[in-house]
């Protein structure tokens, strides 16, 4: 059996998985999750993962945003003691955060491959759109919880790949929509 490797974040309309959270991630439209109505039942989704996260995976970029934020929020103790994976080439140990349990440095897609191939529960990527499409492209992604806002950017970093590939048939397994106007989507990636 190999662990899941979860894809999940914010999406706009349009596929932009570019700065969410604020201007300062780098896009000029930076913030468009927080310019959306909020809706408690419209970030469930982000509370049910918790039951399912047995480790964490980031980029270097997206770790480098989350590790000093969530290392001391109160809304992400559940997260602090598990497992966290830093995908880098470029990462020296001594640049990992103190004090935000046990982290290891992932240098390939290969290490990837390896950690799936182990023993535990489901691995999560939040943010780090540019891996997502790596590891997609991989085949190495089973499943995606998206929540897609009403917004379009037009440019940014796309969390799917534009290369031509072979089609990849995904199968939903849970949505809903909120009255802002935000929507869940669970898909698994049929193989």
């Amino acid at each position: 059996m190999t662990r899941e490797l979860v894809y999940t974040g914010f999406m706009s309309l349009d596929g932009v998985a570019d700065s969410p959270g604020g201007k300062e991630e780098g896009h000029r439209s930076g913030g468009w999750v927080m310019d959306t109505e909020f809706v408690p039942e419209a970030y469930s989704l982000k509370g049910e993962e918790l039951a399912d996260t047995t480790a964490l995976m980031f980029g270097r970029r997206s770790y480098e945003v989350f590790a000093p934020f969530w290392r001391d929020s109160a809304d992400h103790t559940a997260y602090k003691e598990l497992p966290k994976y830093v995908v880098s080439t470029s990462l020296a140990e001594d640049e990992l955060i103190e004090g935000w349990g046990p982290i290891e440095i992932l240098r390939s897609t290969e290490d990837i491959a390896a950690l799936k191939q182990g023993d535990g529960g489901a691995v999560f990527i939040h943010g780090s759109a540019e891996l997502a499409r790596r590891l997609a492209d991989a085949d190495l992604i089973d499943r995606y919880n998206l929540l897609v806002f009403p917004v379009l950017l037009g440019a940014g970093k796309s969390l799917f790949s534009r290369a031509d590939r072979d089609k990849q048939q995904l199968r939903l397994r849970d949505s809903a929509a909120y009255s802002n106007g935000v929507t869940k989507l669970v898909y698994d990636v049929v193989r």
